[in-house]
């Protein structure tokens, strides 16, 4: 009986309580500060990258014989507004906002606040807006963006690169093609613990001809020189195939300095290359056409294969004395086919073949080309965009 009013008395006191927070006006809500210019993005159509977003759209279409005046033009489906994601690179982006992705620096509009415009970070919002008539791309920095700027002392290990990273850093961690300048002050395997003739995991190595002094602990690849490549329009030796043999480890300073070997992929001998395994290539730059006008050829790609698609690393003859710069973007073309015309033109039907002309086809673009390496006559880059599988030789060019 006790319980039973106790359980009443309980209910009773609950009834009151919600009765007394039903009659109580609505809270005011509270004002939360916004930053100036705010941007409410959105993720585009799904939870892909823009980059994955870009492949799954095709490469942008060639430009027709009476193409429209050169200049920036959106994308068909050019959102009004993208929230950067972690995988997201610069060409990516710009190929979600525009037709043609190296337009992107006469459409990105620079903030005043910001101190670094060209770094994109996972969280910017990034809006599309008319300035004068004329597109123009603003950004706001998302709050894991300004958190990472404070507190990264290397803020390009979390901003946006223009291009894919890993694709980058496994071509440039075990070069397949060597400058000469690179070849001529890099250091050399001088000997083996034990002479061995065939160097191999586990053995210890000798080095010696170190530019910047080695460290304990350092990393190095070991590298044969290769056949020479060659300009492909004057014959002229611009570098050389590089045949990655191993990598190995300090293990002690001095002269020579001494390495164990950590991997091998075939055998290393003495006089190999002994070249540092860090990926020096700068990646925060954005797309452009080139200044200067270029016209090359595709003389080599990584791993010596013929055919080449997308986002594999090729080599072509321009470099910076040809004006090239990292981040600008050329056209491939493919050569036109020589073909017979076997058509019949009124007293030739039925004679002998011996009248039939060869005739050459035009070249078609058939992909998209970034550089992200220079040398003096030659440079690295990265297929972009490959409509059809692409060769060695295939022309460069312009967009």
């Amino acid at each position: 009986m006790q319980a039973q009013k106790v359980l009443i008395a309980v209910g009773v006191s609950m009834l009151l309580v919600a009765g007394c927070e039903s009659q109580r006006p609505p809270a005011e809500p509270v004002a939360v500060p916004q930053p100036d210019n705010t941007i409410e993005g959105k993720v585009v159509g799904d939870d892909r990258t823009a980059m994955e977003a870009a492949i799954d759209v095709g490469p942008a279409p060639a430009p027709a014989e009476t193409h429209d005046e050169g200049g920036p033009h959106l994308a068909a489906n050019a959102p009004e507004s993208y929230v950067v994601k972690h995988g997201d690179t610069l060409w990516g982006i710009a190929k979600v906002f525009l037709r043609d992705p190296w337009y992107w620096p006469e459409i990105w509009q620079v903030n005043p606040q910001i101190q670094n415009p060209h770094l994109i970070y996972p969280g910017d919002t990034l809006r599309l807006v008319y300035i004068d008539g004329k597109p123009r791309i603003v950004v706001q920095r998302g709050d894991e963006a300004r958190v990472m700027a404070r507190v990264r002392s290397q803020p390009l290990e979390s901003a946006v690169t223009t291009i894919p990273y890993e694709t980058i850093a496994a071509f440039m961690s075990k070069p397949s093609v060597l400058d000469g300048n690179e070849i001529k002050h890099a250091a050399y395997v001088m000997a083996s613990l034990d002479d061995h003739a065939a160097i191999a995991e586990g053995n210890t190595i000798y080095a010696r001809g170190f530019g910047t002094p080695a460290q304990i602990g350092m990393r190095y690849n070991i590298v044969r020189v290769g056949d020479p490549l060659r300009d492909p329009d004057d014959n002229e030796v611009l570098g050389y195939d590089g045949v990655f043999t191993g990598a190995g480890r300090v293990t002690r300073l001095g002269d020579p300095v001494t390495l164990i070997m950590t991997q091998s992929n075939r055998e290393s001998e003495t006089g190999d290359k002994v070249l540092p395994s860090n990926v020096d290539v700068e990646l925060d730059f954005v797309p452009s056409s080139p200044k200067t006008k270029i016209n090359g050829r595709i003389m080599a790609v990584s791993d010596g294969v013929t055919v080449i698609g997308q986002y594999e690393v090729v080599v072509i003859n321009r470099g910076a004395r040809d004006g090239l710069v990292p981040g600008n973007v050329l056209a491939v073309f493919q050569a036109g086919e020589v073909v017979k015309d076997e058509a019949k033109h009124g007293f030739l039907s039925g004679t002998s073949k011996a009248f039939e002309q060869k005739v050459r086809l035009p070249d078609e673009r058939n992909g998209t080309f970034l550089v992200f390496k220079t040398f003096d006559r030659m440079s690295f880059g990265l297929i972009m965009e490959a409509k059809n599988l692409i060769r060695v030789a295939d022309r460069v060019e312009n967009p």
